[in-house]
């Protein structure tokens, strides 16, 4: 089984030095945070504020080549979870065929948001992610931590 979940917002972890995209299921009622690199999470800021730069980024870059080629972004999904690294594919169609390829979490993210493509977790990987760690790591929050978070 497949959850779909939207972009719920980025936040900054100090304790770690590195920034967090979260996922909520449309329910609510789960969330997934994956810590990601800050190109990335600029990227990934930029697409939810939809804001263009100046030159193509990376992301803008391949959704501009998947479109010269009439290619199409049909989903992403966040598929594993092994040794705290998280795995995703992006489901493309091209012609009459569908590709599948693999790619960072991340990476998949940024470019569903330019895509408007829908973003899919399997459920097995919210069931590895580890409650205790989250609820500890969420007790250690301030206000202050969550920077622009959509509720």
């Amino acid at each position: 089984m497949i959850a779909q979940m939207h972009v719920k917002g980025l936040m900054f972890d100090p304790y770690n030095n590195a920034y967090i995209v979260i996922l909520r299921d449309e329910n609510q009622s789960e969330m997934l945070p994956i810590w990601i690199g800050k190109p990335e999470a600029s990227s990934i800021s930029l697409a939810l504020e939809n804001i263009a730069p100046p030159r193509p980024m990376t992301h803008d870059f391949m959704k501009a080549y998947l479109d010269a080629v009439n290619a199409k972004v049909i989903s992403v999904v966040i598929t594993d979870l092994n040794e705290n690294t998280y795995f995703a594919k992006i489901h493309l169609m091209y012609g009459d065929s569908e590709y599948t390829v693999d790619s960072r979490p991340s990476d998949a993210i940024a470019l569903a948001l330019r895509s408007e493509a829908p973003i899919f977790v399997n459920e097995s990987v919210i069931k590895k992610q580890s409650s205790e760690e989250l609820d500890q790591w969420l007790e250690n929050l301030k206000p202050e931590d969550f920077g622009k978070l959509d509720s």
